[in-house]
């Protein structure tokens, strides 16, 4: 026999509230349609900043870091689950529809015995206001903010790379400098010498030479640790273990011209950053209306076809099938102010989002501006220093050949070896600073890349 529960069904014409999505990255007021800095002779940008280094080694650590750096596979997998979260908040928008089977062993004076019961059960939530497809949007919207995390990760690992390679060039050059420092210190000391056992030099000038030599000694061990530090700090960027093993090839690049960034407008799209605030700030305002729309009545229906018996045999009789269908409607009257609490936080969250939003916009605006800024100061000051080391060898030359013929004092002689080693040291790090900068505008500016290998490609 089948038995039917007549539904409560009610007449119920609604209008879904749409949702609005919070506006788009915009420019500030006053904004200029070419960055303020940007020098009025550009060369075109490149398709692949990795590769106009002209830097075959940085190319490969790049390409091996994009497959096997740790922060990549943390913001890869982040991506995956976002995404499945977007594809789960959607489906609450479909019916459900669950099986059930079960065994009830009852002992009591009314009624004992075992009975069997096979069942299929549906329900639907009617997305009448439209709340679960707030939901959906705001949870897709997300998976899109997660998914430009993922390609600044990329980014900002290939920057670090490059980064870390020519910082450790730069400690190697450091090193190289300072041991030839102590070489040379080791030559003139060796003369104060034979000038001390001649008769011809003081004590002092001994003990004062041997101190220079002892001094620079000293400095080749702290560059030495700096080229170790440098090397094992890249090799975790790379998914190494940290053994200082790296072959140290080539040097500094040769920059040119500053490639066109663009426009400021077209940063608004193409940076991860603010594509992701952006994102994030319309998925805000979407759970706002989720969350606003959560104290409206709901709509929801169930259907359920069972079957009961003594023995399993019977739970597939159709003379016991019961077929039950429902609708309710639900309205929330007090939770103690939990819906109401909850709609004002995600309004305070969807403005927060959207000052984050401008805040992301100012910074990457001004992070581009700077490196451009930058980039022609420090132009000059690798000419400068380029100069005074040209002037400070000249000078210890002269010094030097002055002090064999007994011109010059050894103060003068180690002052001028001082002066040409710092002057050397000085341009050394002026040249990593400006590549560093280069590296950071293309960094600022989500400047384009390729690499080869696991996470290179898109998800």
């Amino acid at each position: 026999m089948i038995r039917c529960t007549t539904p409560l069904l009610a007449a119920l014409t609604v209008t879904a509230c749409a949702s609005q999505p919070m506006g788009a990255a915009a420019l500030p007021d006053g904004a200029p349609g070419r960055f303020a800095a940007l020098p009025e002779t550009v060369t075109a940008a490149p398709q692949d900043w990795i590769a106009a280094f002209e830097d075959p080694v940085l190319s490969a650590l790049v390409d091996e870091a994009m497959q096997a750096n740790p922060s990549l596979s943390a913001a890869r997998a982040g991506v995956i689950a976002a995404r499945a979260a977007a594809r789960g908040a959607g489906g609450a928008r479909l019916p459900s529809l669950d099986g059930r089977i079960g065994v009830t062993d009852q002992d009591a004076p009314a009624q004992s015995g075992t009975s069997y019961s096979l069942g299929l059960e549906a329900s639907w939530t009617a997305d009448v206001w439209g709340r679960l497809s707030d939901q959906a949007r705001a949870s897709a919207l997300t998976a899109e903010a997660v998914h430009a995390d993922w390609r600044g990760a990329r980014l900002s690992v290939a920057a670090g790379v490059a980064q870390a390679w020519y910082g450790l060039i730069e400690a190697r050059e450091q090193r190289d400098l300072a041991l030839a420092d102590v070489e040379t210190r080791t030559r003139q000391t060796d003369i104060v010498e034979r000038r001390f056992q001649r008769g011809v030099a003081r004590s002092s000038d001994l003990r004062t030479a041997r101190s220079a030599l002892a001094s620079s000694e000293a400095v080749l061990a702290l560059r030495e640790r700096a080229v170790d530090t440098a090397a094992r700090a890249l090799e975790i960027q790379l998914g190494r273990y940290p053994a200082n093993a790296l072959a140290i090839d080539g040097g500094l690049p040769a920059l040119g011209a500053v490639g066109d960034p663009g426009s400021p407008e077209a940063l608004l799209q193409r940076r991860p950053d603010i594509v992701a605030a952006e994102a994030r700030m319309q998925a805000a305002g979407f759970s706002a209306d989720a969350a606003r729309k959560a104290l409206y009545p709901g709509l929801t229906l169930r259907a359920e076809l069972r079957d009961t018996g003594a023995s399993p045999g019977d739970i597939f009789d159709a003379q016991n099938l019961t077929r039950i269908v429902s609708a309710s409607v639900l309205a929330p009257v007090f939770r103690g102010g939990q819906l109401r609490a909850e709609r004002d936080r995600q309004a305070a969250l969807a403005e927060q989002a959207s000052a984050r939003l401008v805040e992301t916009v100012l910074t990457a605006l001004r992070e581009v501006e700077n490196a451009l800024s930058a980039d022609g100061r420090l132009a000059r000051r690798v000419e400068a220093l380029a100069a005074a080391s040209a002037e400070a060898d000249a000078a210890l030359e002269l010094v030097e050949r002055q002090y064999a013929s007994g011109v010059a004092t050894i103060f003068e002689l180690i002052d001028a070896q001082t002066r040409a080693t710092q002057a050397q040291g000085q341009l050394i790090t002026a040249r990593r600073e400006r590549v560093d900068n280069r590296i950071a505008l293309y960094l600022a500016t989500a400047g384009g890349f390729a690499a080869q290998g696991g996470q290179a490609g898109e998800l």
